[in-house]
């Protein structure tokens, strides 16, 4: 594939991987040797988002993380509504190309649903979760998140997201705690890959899902009963701005043996407390390394 011109090769040293998907190319990478680790990203990110866990755990570890098609470096078709459950039919084609043995699962914003929707139809296919800032049910009672969804449905909502990239350029800076760990080279990453009216239609298509993908949600969350003997961590950055800490409250209630670190960080707490997320994954999980 060609590799873009404004991809920082010192940030995001991988090599590149490719899959042919019926609607478009899925870009992944694929670092490191042993116990396979895969990574599920939400919006408006791409697998620069776990760059630093990808950086750390390749040296023990399998590191995989796709792009979703609508962002980073995969296709963008613009004739295809990305709905969260298009997403986790595409992850579910990706995992069963890798054909894997048993992985630990690792999934954040709209990568929650997507990645447990397959941990649901597979759970003899997951080793561990580990869940950051994300949810598995209809947000319907969150208010204000479905009164913004409906909003961005419609014509100035769209207008917003596809042509003046509200996504990338305002609602990103807003998931940071410290605004300072999104520097402009950082944030010209999440940038550049939605750089066109076309491109930005995945970021908004998340945006609508967020009220029209309540039924799928909830479809999830009423087989949340096959997840619970999988061990769970939960890292959540408690001082999201986008999600409200009512969502980790309910991750507690309905699995009480999830091992659960608070950290003091955003929305994108990879980011901000990158060494954090991982080392309480391998705190939380150790793995004997490959020799």
């Amino acid at each position: 594939m060609k590799i873009p011109v404004w991809l920082d090769r010192i940030l995001y040293p991988f090599q590149h991987h490719q899959l042919n998907l019926a609607d478009g190319k899925l870009h992944y990478v694929d670092e490191g040797t042993g116990e396979p680790i895969v990574f599920v990203h939400g919006t408006p990110t791409w697998s620069f988002l776990w760059r630093q866990q990808i950086k750390s755990l390749s040296r023990n570890f399998r590191c995989i993380a796709p792009d979703h098609l609508g962002f980073g470096l995969s296709d963008k078709p613009g004739y295809v509504t990305l709905t969260p459950e298009v997403h986790a039919a595409n992850l579910e084609t990706f995992l069963q190309h890798l054909n894997l043995p048993k992985f630990t699962l690792v999934v954040h914003d709209f990568g929650g649903p997507i990645g447990l929707a397959y941990a649901l139809k597979y759970p003899e296919k997951i080793k561990n979760l580990v869940i950051l800032n994300s949810w598995m049910w209809s947000l319907e009672q969150e208010g204000k998140i479905t009164r913004i969804s409906r909003f961005m449905a419609g014509g100035i909502g769209k207008l917003l997201y596809t042509r003046l990239a509200f996504s990338p350029k305002l609602l990103l800076p807003q998931g940071y705690f410290e605004r300072k760990h999104l520097t402009k080279d950082v944030h010209r990453h999440y940038l550049k890959p939605l750089s066109s009216p076309t491109a930005r239609l995945g970021s908004w298509h998340f945006a609508v899902a967020l009220s029209a993908s309540d039924k799928w949600f909830d479809s999830l969350w009423d087989q949340r009963g096959k997840l619970i003997t999988i061990p769970k961590l939960i890292i959540w950055g408690e001082k999201d701005k986008l999600l409200p800490l009512t969502l980790l409250e309910k991750w507690q209630k309905v699995y009480p043996d999830a091992v659960v670190k608070r950290i003091k960080a955003g929305h994108f707490l990879q980011e901000e407390k990158g060494s954090e997320v991982t080392q309480a994954i391998l705190e939380a999980f150790p793995v004997k390394p490959t020799l």
